[in-house]
């Protein structure tokens, strides 16, 4: 409980005259005026912070039964893998020669071998070479970029395995390359798989 203390003259008077305008709530309870005691607060009490409310599970939530398999999601949030993404592209070539191309029944012409390099050191490489294979007539052609290896993960960003791999197929799509270039399919089992790329060039 707080300690009382004695007003000084001016804090008198006002609550004096605060006190001579209040209206008492029981007229017959007389002398209600008379017993207010001065105190050195006259301030309401500070109300007590009203309980936080429990939020209630959204209605949105289908209910299940115990051991019931889960439903499958309309769809995710992956990107898809470079694979899926070069077998979902249009074809531009013919496409019994390319049903034939993806089941490894075509012979590559040439072939260059991107495995080891840098990035720095492979985009020279590759236009050279695909240029140099237009120009002398080839239509199929395989380059090699092996799969990758997995380094060290230590950072919040996750790294994609395969720098070479995942370049490759755009700087197939960028100049000078994509007048050039008519379709990129990974290659078959037989040429590498994953670790390799068909590359169909138009004629000049």
């Amino acid at each position: 409980m707080s300690r009382r203390r004695t007003l000084r003259p001016e804090e008198e008077e006002l609550w004096q005259a605060v006190a001579r305008s209040a209206r008492p709530l029981h007229p017959k309870a007389k002398g209600f005026l008379r017993g207010i005691e001065t105190v050195a607060h006259p301030h309401p009490p500070t109300p007590e912070p009203r309980p936080r409310e429990v939020q209630t599970p959204k209605a949105w939530l289908e209910p299940f039964r115990l051991g019931q398999k889960a439903r499958s999601a309309s769809g995710h949030d992956i990107a898809p893998s470079l694979g899926e993404t070069l077998r979902n592209a249009p074809v531009q070539m013919d496409a019994k020669l390319h049903s034939r191309m993806v089941r490894g029944k075509v012979m590559p012409e040439a072939r260059i071998d991107l495995h080891g390099m840098t990035l720095a050191e492979a985009q020279p490489e590759l236009i050279r070479f695909i240029l140099n294979a237009q120009t002398a007539g080839h239509r199929l052609v395989l380059v090699i970029t092996g799969k990758g290896k997995r380094g060290d993960d230590t950072g919040p960003i996750p790294q994609r395995m395969g720098a070479l791999r995942h370049q490759v197929p755009q700087w197939l799509r960028m100049s000078p390359l994509g007048q050039a270039v008519l379709q990129v399919s990974e290659a078959h089992l037989k040429h590498g798989g994953a670790g390799a790329y068909y590359v169909y060039l138009r004629r000049r």
